[in-house]
């Protein structure tokens, strides 16, 4: 079965980075559209970025210059590379896969302090 596994998050001050990790198993990161998704303490879970088969890369607006999607064929991991944190970036991120069905991950915390 297919599995995601996060790791990387953490406690961090704001103005801080982070880089966040997805091993992928039973799923290869370079035929799926991989995705770092986000949720925050009583919101939805909103889409951050996400890497196409093709490699084409998308982000939120938010997040727009200061994170960054990538991946790593041949370690089959995902990266999200998160510089200038803000404390409003506080979530549990979540990776997800997409080929025919959807995939997620358990989620890693990432908390920013003011």
């Amino acid at each position: 079965q297919v599995q995601l596994v996060e790791s990387g998050g953490g406690l961090v001050q704001a103005g801080g980075s982070l880089r966040l990790s997805c091993a992928a198993s039973r799923i290869g990161v370079g035929g799926a559209t991989m995705g770092w998704y986000r949720q925050a303490p009583g919101k939805q879970r909103e889409l951050v970025a996400s890497i196409t088969s093709g490699g084409s890369r998308s982000y939120a607006d938010s997040v727009l210059g200061r994170f960054t999607i990538s991946r790593d064929i041949a370690e089959n991991t995902v990266y999200l590379q998160m510089n200038s944190l803000k404390p409003d970036d506080t979530a549990v991120y979540y990776c997800n896969a997409y080929w025919r069905y959807d995939y997620w991950g358990q989620g890693t915390q990432v908390t920013v302090s003011s």
